[in-house]
């Protein structure tokens, strides 16, 4: 370990809070705890260390070494070489919140920049910047939604066809209070459209919260669903993959009140599983409610454009005592990525990486349903994820592929009862023809051995 103090350091800073030696740094500890004999391996030089630590890493297999077919919230797209070299830099890789907004101008620019790009892919007014991930976004709804309605409104409704981990986020972040959860059923019939959330929705809702693709990968409008939902009063969710929003009407087209999503598909590497980036948008009528960083652009007295945080007595500043959330960080450095990946693409480069993800998974779908034992699950329309009933447990199914160097789909059972031959696959624009073959001669194989 490095200690970058110096002897005469240390007595330096003792010294200047009048104490004498470093132990009396921990005299209210009771002595018996002070200094515990810890059962601790043996001391390793840095190059020591360096070796076990790369032992440990090569035993992981990466989507390098393997076809990734895998998604379910996370996937593997192809990140430009510029996202990292601009992420890199100094003054991005080491910035935190920005709290003197005087000397922050390039942090609270990327900001800005990555809201506006929010807002315009979503269709909504206002983006903030940001959340930790697309499950504490949808929380963070449900949280914003209630104190809207000032508490008076108490039941929210979740879509099954929500991922499970952001409806179990849901449920950590509302225990113990006043909302009360319609919906999350795991009996309920999975394959039924947005037509099954109306019997729950009623005066005392204040959110429904739906998937747009849903986690199965399924498109649906839900123009007549949002019609449902504001006639009773009541709030809509859509929480979005952002990629698909490229191809797809954007939320704010049909009635969506706030909007929410996982913004790892732009521009964010897999990194077994983090960090993240929660997208959340909604209206501005909305925005004193929203949690996070918000930064405008402005003038300042010299007529100079510049950028400040913005309607900031939030919950993280001087008005704690009526905050509705406790989210205060900035995931600033993933916000970045995002922005240099949208920015970099633009609009038709956005599009053309959709459009590869659908019509990819598509042919995919075609080629495994061709199979003897496999069926395609819904014949909803879908972007770059569907459902496989398999002739075996998708979980021994993926054993096999793994054999073949093949990452397998998630498997269903995992989360719904009765669907353990079920695989939810993934396909995008890194998936080549021939992966897509390999994969549709592997399931073959399997199928008639």
């Amino acid at each position: 370990m490095y200690f970058p103090h110096t002897d005469s350091d240390r007595e330096a800073m003792l010294a200047e809070i009048g104490l004498e030696k470093l132990e009396d740094l921990f005299k209210d500890v009771p002595a018996e705890h002070r200094f515990p004999k810890l059962d601790l391996p043996a001391a390793l030089t840095e190059m020591e260390v360096l070796a076990e630590l790369q032992d440990i890493a090569w035993s992981n297999d990466t989507t390098r070494e393997l076809v990734c077919f895998l998604g379910a919230g996370a996937y593997d797209h192809y990140v430009p070489a510029v996202v990292d070299a601009i992420l890199r830099r100094g003054e991005f890789y080491t910035a935190y919140t920005p709290y003197q907004p005087e000397i922050s101008q390039g942090t609270l620019q990327a900001i800005f920049e990555y809201q506006s790009l929010i807002a315009g892919l979503t269709g909504m007014d206002v983006s903030n910047a940001s959340h930790y991930d697309g499950a504490t976004s949808v929380a963070e709804a449900v949280n914003m939604a209630f104190h809207n309605f000032r508490g008076k409104r108490s039941k929210v409704v979740l879509s099954p066809g929500l991922h499970p981990q952001y409806r179990a986020t849901v449920r950590t972040y509302t225990r113990g209070s006043d909302v009360i959860i319609f919906g999350d059923d795991p009996h309920l019939d999975l394959t039924a459209g947005p037509e099954s959330l109306l019997p729950f929705i009623d005066q005392s809702t204040c959110l429904v919260m739906v998937q747009y693709p849903d986690f199965f990968g399924r498109i649906y409008d839900y123009t007549a669903l949002a019609e449902a939902v504001h006639r009773a009063g009541a709030l809509l969710g859509v929480s979005v993959n952002p990629l698909a929003l490229a191809l797809l009407k954007p939320p704010g087209e049909f009635g969506a009140d706030i909007v929410t999503g996982e913004g790892q598909p732009l521009g964010i590497p897999l990194s077994f599983g983090g960090p993240y980036l929660g997208i959340f948008a909604t209206r501005n009528q909305y925005v004193r409610r929203m949690a996070g960083r918000l930064a405008g652009e402005t003038v300042d007295n010299r007529g100079q454009r510049g950028y400040v945080l913005t309607l900031t007595a939030r919950e993280q500043h001087i008005r704690r005592e009526k905050a509705t959330s406790n989210i205060c960080t900035n995931q600033g450095l993933m916000a970045l990525a995002a922005t240099v990946y949208m920015s970099l693409l633009g609009k038709h480069g956005m599009r053309q990486v959709a459009e590869l993800n659908y019509h990819k998974a598509h042919y995919a779908a075609e080629k495994i349903s061709a199979i003897a034992g496999f069926r395609l699950w819904s014949p909803e329309p879908f972007f770059n994820e569907f459902v496989i009933e398999c002739p075996l447990p998708a979980a021994d199914l993926n054993e096999h592929l793994l054999e073949n160097n093949i990452l397998g789909g998630y498997p269903l059972g995992t989360d719904y009862l009765g669907m353990e031959k079920f695989s939810l696959l993934a396909v995008t624009e890194m998936n080549s023809k021939d992966d897509i073959d390999f994969l549709a001669e592997t399931l073959t194989e399997v199928a008639n051995g």
